[in-house]
C-alpha cells in the first residue's frame, strides 16, 4: 500500500466525554466505564444505540475518501464482542465498516483502544485515574483472545490494511506528568496503578505478534503503539523477525503546548524539528506512522473569538498543518485525530479549542491543505 494518509473514527464505538459531551448528561461520569456503572442498562442501550447508529454512517466514508485519503483507524474497546456485561458490544458497527471502507476504497486499521483495567489511565483508555490492566494476568490473556477474535473475524477482508494491538500504553515520565493520574474517581480501584513497564510491554508485544500473525497473512500489518517511548525500541522489531510491522507514535503540538508556556512559531518549528529526529531514527529501523495529530494549538485560540479574526486564524491554522505534513511525509504516513467532535457540523462547541481537532471544520473552514 501507498503511503497513508487517514484519519481516525474516534469517539463512534469508544466513547470519550470531551468530545461528545451530551452522551453523558444526567451522570458525573467522566468517562465510558463510569457511564455504564451509572446509567441504567436499557437507558444505557438505548444512548448507545442512537449514538452509534448516527456518529458514523456510509456518507463519511464517502467524504474521507472524497478528500483524497486511503484508510481510516477505528478505536474499538475491549467489550467489542459484547461477552463482558454490562457492557454493550458493538462488533456489528465494524462489520458495517468494513463494508462502507471496501465500497469507498479505503483500508480499515482496527485499534484496540481500551483494555480491562486500562493502559493509561486516561478516559479514552476508558478508566480515568486506573492503570493496572499489565499486572492481572487473566486480563492480559483477555486481551489476547480478543485480538485472536478480530483477526480471525476479519483476516480474509480485502479492506482489512492491519490491526493495532493496543493504543498509547503510558510510558513513566507521561504517566507522572498526566493530568489524569491520581484523579480516580475510587480511590480503592485505581491503588496498584501505574505506568507499563518497557519490559512488559515487549513481552506482550512479541505474545501479540504471534496470536495474530497465526491468521493474518504477511500482507496485513501489525501495528504497535510507541508507548510514549519512541526512541527505545531501536531494532527490536527486527531481531524477533517480525514481518510487516509499523510502530504508531502520537505526536501533538497542543500536548506539547502543556509544559512550554510560548505559543509562537518558533517554538513549534524547534518541536517538529526534534520530532523529525526521533522519527528518522526510530524508521532505520521500522516503518513510523503518526497515528494521532491534529492542527490544534494555543496560538491560534486568540483568533478564534470573532469574525473579524477569522483570516488570522486560518493563516495559523493552516502553518501548523504545513509545518506539521512536511515532517510526517517523510514517515510511513499520518492519521488525524479526529474525524469529527459533533455530528452537528454547525453546532457550535462549548469551548473553542475543541475546531482544531475537528476535520471536518478544518475542511469546511479551508484550514487543511490536502
Amino acid at each position: 500500500m501507498e503511503k497513508i494518509i487517514g484519519t481516525n473514527l474516534g469517539n463512534w464505538l469508544v466513547l470519550e466525554k470531551w468530545m461528545s459531551p451530551y452522551i453523558f448528561e444526567g451522570t458525573d461520569a467522566e468517562d465510558e466505564v463510569w457511564l455504564t456503572r451509572l446509567l441504567p442498562q436499557e437507558e444505557l442501550k438505548k444512548r448507545m444505540k442512537r449514538h452509534r447508529d448516527t456518529y458514523v454512517t456510509e456518507e463519511d466514508f464517502a467524504t474521507i475518501a472524497s478528500h483524497g485519503m486511503n484508510l481510516v483507524r477505528i478505536p474499538v474497546p475491549y467489550f467489542i464482542f459484547g461477552d463482558r456485561p454490562p457492557f454493550i458490544g458493538c462488533v456489528e458497527y465494524l462489520d458495517k465498516a468494513f463494508e462502507w471502507a471496501q465500497k469507498h476504497k479505503l483500508k480499515v486499521l482496527i485499534d484496540l483502544h481500551t483494555v480491562p483495567g486500562s493502559q493509561n489511565g486516561y478516559d479514552n483508555g476508558g478508566l480515568t485515574g486506573v492503570c493496572k490492566w499489565y499486572k492481572n494476568k487473566e486480563e492480559v490473556h483477555f486481551v489476547l483472545t480478543v485480538l485472536e477474535r478480530l483477526a480471525k473475524r476479519y483476516a480474509q477482508h480485502p479492506a482489512l490494511y492491519g490491526i493495532e494491538v493496543l493504543n498509547e500504553p503510558i510510558s513513566f515520565s507521561v504517566y507522572m506528568t498526566a493530568p489524569s493520574t491520581g484523579k480516580a474517581r475510587d480511590r480503592e480501584e485505581a491503588k496498584g496503578s501505574g505506568y507499563v513497564p518497557m519490559s512488559f510491554l515487549k513481552t506482550f508485544y512479541e505474545e501479540a505478534y504471534l496470536v495474530l500473525r497465526k491468521h493474518l497473512s504477511e500482507e496485513k500489518a501489525i501495528v504497535f503503539h510507541d508507548g510514549f517511548r519512541l526512541g527505545r525500541w531501536g531494532d527490536f522489531f527486527r531481531k524477533k523477525e517480525m514481518q510487516n510491522v509499523i510502530l504508531d507514535t502520537h505526536i501533538y503540538i497542543f500536548a506539547m503546548e502543556n509544559f512550554v508556556p510560548f505559543h509562537a512559531k518558533w517554538v513549534y518549528r524547534l518541536y517538529m524539528a526534534a520530532n523529525r529526529r526521533l522519527l528518522k531514527r526510530a524508521g532505520r529501523h521500522i516503518p513510523v506512522v503518526v497515528g494521532e495529530w491534529c492542527i490544534a494549538n494555543r496560538r491560534s485560540q486568540k483568533f478564534l473569538k470573532g469574525p473579524g479574526d477569522k483570516e488570522k486564524c486560518r493563516q495559523t491554522f493552516r502553518e501548523a498543518a504545513s509545518m506539521q505534513k512536511k515532517v510526517w511525509d517523510e514517515t510511513a504516513g499520518h492519521i488525524y485525530w479526529n474525524y469529527q467532535l459533533y455530528r452537528d457540523r454547525e453546532a457550535p462547541f462549548d469551548e473553542i479549542w475543541k475546531n482544531g481537532w475537528d476535520l471536518n471544520r478544518c475542511w469546511m473552514n479551508g484550514w487543511m491543505i490536502e
